[in-house]
């Protein structure tokens, strides 16, 4: 019958893997058990944005709000009614079929689209680094139920011995 393995084993297992020498296996290992790991990702996130990673988020976010969808649909529905009856006997800006209006906004788009892509991008490395935090902190959650465990077990077997002592000297009395 297989020798069933603990969790610390298993850990030492998936990181001989990594081609770490025995004495940073030993110091990972500690490093789990005895220290805290868990992070603020959002903080630590947010302690490394540049400039540019901040606009791009505010950007996503006003672009991505019903307040923007309802300005920009009042801003075409204006367009469209200045240039398209009120300005039709005049000289409009942009008569009918709006060309001006398509222009501006497949530039509005053609600008908006790597900038959503930027802070989507960047939200997609604050996940990563979201769930490594996660496993990281159920690995060490693991290992320190695994040793709990063992504890238990080694409480549970000299408790029996003892109660099976307190047993045997009862009886010896009552002889």
């Amino acid at each position: 019958m297989e020798k069933k393995r603990t969790k610390k084993e298993i850990v030492k297992m998936l990181l001989s893997n990594n081609e770490l020498d025995e004495k940073d296996e030993e110091e990972l290992l500690d490093l789990l058990i005895d220290q805290p790991i868990s992070i603020d990702v959002d903080k630590q996130e947010e302690a490394k944005m540049s400039f540019g990673d901040k606009i791009a988020d505010k950007v996503s976010a006003g672009v991505g709000s019903w307040t923007f969808i309802i300005l920009f649909i009042f801003f075409l529905l204006l367009w469209t009614f200045v240039n398209g009856i009120l300005l039709k006997e005049g000289d409009p800006i942009d008569p009918y079929p709006f060309i001006l209006l398509n222009l501006v906004l497949s530039c509005i788009a053609a600008i908006q689209a790597p900038i959503i892509m930027m802070s989507q991008n960047r939200q997609a490395e604050k996940d990563s680094l979201r769930n490594q935090n996660d496993y990281r902190t159920d690995l060490k959650s693991e290992l320190i139920l695994e040793e709990l465990h063992d504890k238990m077990e080694v409480i549970i077997k000299n408790q029996k011995k003892i109660i099976k002592a307190l047993e045997e000297g009862g009886e010896n009395e009552e002889e």
